[in-house]
């Protein structure tokens, strides 16, 4: 016993501790904010429990619903064609581009849509005159379902050819021997692969879809199509009714709780991996017939992801690039962007570093016994953060202030640790597997030698950590530079993101300066998931 360190002694235990408590402090005093307020107003909370809130949450529900069904459906037959034809020319460009979504800010994906198919888009004539009449645009449920199906159906695609990869190569072969069918194939092999996906995919597209803020609130189109997330937003700063604004957030956390809950029961990812590696497969014969099928299918699929992107570039390229430059505005949104998606990422690092390293440090310490609270709290509490939709820790904020003069000064402390405390996960998914792996080979070694604490670190985790730190930091980054979710309560004149200015240019109706703007943070985000992707690849 005298040779054992206690654990509070251990810097990795005592940083991961600090990591947890703010974590713990930034959401439970958003809840405090919530129910400090409910209590004051108990007559209002109640009385906004009303035929208007269900009516929201049913649509909530509805729409997510839907858009997990037209992303998840399609994408199996997508993914199946990939699969059959592992190695035609282009394939992995395809990939690539439908990792592309995951990379771009909600925001700019949805003017790209309005610029495809909004009322003045590259297809308005067309569509109108298909209609009879002048083409209405895509504003509503509809234009909320192609978003999410734009965002979500590579994603759902990328999750199924992955389970498809899983398939030993004995069952080809042998289907190949017996001369199996594309429809015996499908039903004998390649279906029990994709439905055990199915319930974690679709269950992870489902809660990306009821946590949509940005999609909604630019798209949505009036109060018809409003979900909890955006009328929580609505009834702070247009309606200033914080009683009608807890009872929202209440409902909203109840149902991504129970969605958690449920994708945690399927074994879902709740964390999303741009990588994917498919290993190429060779299939017996595929048919003409099935051959011409597949590459229609994939074709569609991919006109319809390249399309938005597409429309981002052109009407990008349209706008007035140089005056946007010079234009003041911009400027202090792109320099105030990238300082807090910059300070953002750094706690986000700092933060994922520290749980991955007390989990470990906890983990060796008790040896074979049961495994305590901390520890637990350390490997999965970045997990439960996704529970907290960013819109809901703002809003407990919001009310937590309203009534000081810190409520707008506060809005740079705000976007920097709730963007930072949501891209934790991705930080984490990153750093734990070179750090476990680091631990395995040179712990030991290191015990032996009495390195430890900051030497250690530079001298020896550094070298090893070096990649993955930077790869979640450029994750980290890119997520916040994209954010809308924080700055769209906390925002002001005075503190301006791009996110934030391209949604008010928006909505004063200067399309071109706002497909400028979008052009200009696509760049940022895509530049940041490339460093990232090519920082986290790893040597063969």
């Amino acid at each position: 016993m005298a040779g054992r360190t206690h654990r509070w002694t251990d810097p990795r235990i005592a940083a991961g501790a600090v990591a947890l408590a703010a974590i713990a402090i930034l959401i439970g005093g958003a809840f405090l904010g919530l129910l400090a307020e409910g209590a004051s107003d108990l007559t209002g909370a109640a009385a906004a429990f009303d035929s208007y809130l269900f009516r929201i949450a049913r649509f909530t529900l509805w729409q997510a619903a839907l858009s997990t069904l037209l992303s998840v459906v399609p994408a199996i037959f997508v993914a199946r064609a990939l699969s059959r034809h592992p190695e035609f020319p282009g394939r992995q460009l395809i990939l690539r581009l439908f990792a592309l979504p995951l990379a771009l800010p909600a925001i700019v994906a949805a003017l790209g849509i309005l610029a495809l198919l909004g009322r003045a888009g590259f297809f308005a004539e067309t569509l109108s005159g298909l209609f009879g009449g002048t083409w209405p645009g895509i504003y509503g449920l509809s234009g909320i379902l192609v978003a999410h199906v734009f965002f979500n159906l590579p994603l759902a695609t990328r999750f199924f050819l992955e389970a498809l990869d899983t398939l030993p190569p004995d069952q080809w072969r042998l289907a190949s021997q017996l001369g199996m069918g594309a429809g015996p194939s499908f039903r004998l092999i390649e279906w029990p692969a994709i439905r055990a996906s199915l319930p974690g995919t679709a269950g992870l597209v489902f809660m990306l879809c009821i946590a949509s803020f940005t999609i909604v609130l630019t798209l949505g189109g009036g109060p018809a199509a409003t979900t909890l997330e955006v009328a929580i937003y609505q009834a702070l700063r247009f309606d200033f009714d914080p009683a009608r604004a807890v009872a929202l957030t209440l409902l909203q956390v109840v149902l991504t709780g129970a969605v958690m809950v449920g994708l945690a029961r399927l074994g879902a990812a709740t964390a999303i991996d741009a990588n994917l590696p498919v290993a190429p497969r060779r299939f017996g014969r595929v048919s003409p017939g099935e051959a011409l099928a597949n590459g229609v299918l994939v074709l569609a699929a991919l006109l319809f992801v390249a399309g938005p992107i597409l429309a981002i570039a052109l009407a990008g390229a349209q706008a007035d690039l140089t005056r946007l430059a010079a234009d003041i505005a911009v400027r202090n949104a792109a320099a105030t962007s990238v300082v807090l998606a910059t300070l953002a990422a750094i706690l986000s690092v700092m933060l994922g570093l520290s749980l991955v390293a007390a989990r470990q440090a906890l983990e060796r310490q008790r040896g074979g016994k049961r495994q305590g609270w901390l520890e637990r709290a350390s490997g999965t509490g970045a997990g439960f953060v996704l529970v907290i939709p960013p819109i809901v820790i703002g809003a407990g904020w919001f009310v937590a202030l309203r009534h000081s003069d810190l409520l707008f000064a506060a809005a740079p402390l705000m976007v920097v640790t709730v963007n930072a405390v949501m891209a934790m996960p991705f930080a984490i998914r990153a750093i734990r597997p070179a750090y476990d792996a680091a631990g395995e080979r040179n712990d030991r070694l290191c015990m032996q030698l009495g390195i430890a604490g900051w030497t250690r670190l530079r001298l020896i985790d550094w070298p090893e950590l070096r990649k993955p730190l930077l790869t979640g930091f450029a994750f980290a980054m890119a997520l916040s530079l994209g954010d809308l979710g924080v700055i769209a309560l906390f925002g002001s004149d005075s503190v301006q993101t791009l996110p934030y200015l391209l949604l008010a240019r928006m909505g004063s109706y200067r399309t071109d300066d706002a497909a400028g703007i979008a052009l200009l943070l696509a760049i940022l985000c895509l530049t940041l998931i490339f460093l990232a992707e090519r920082f986290g690849r790893r040597p063969a």
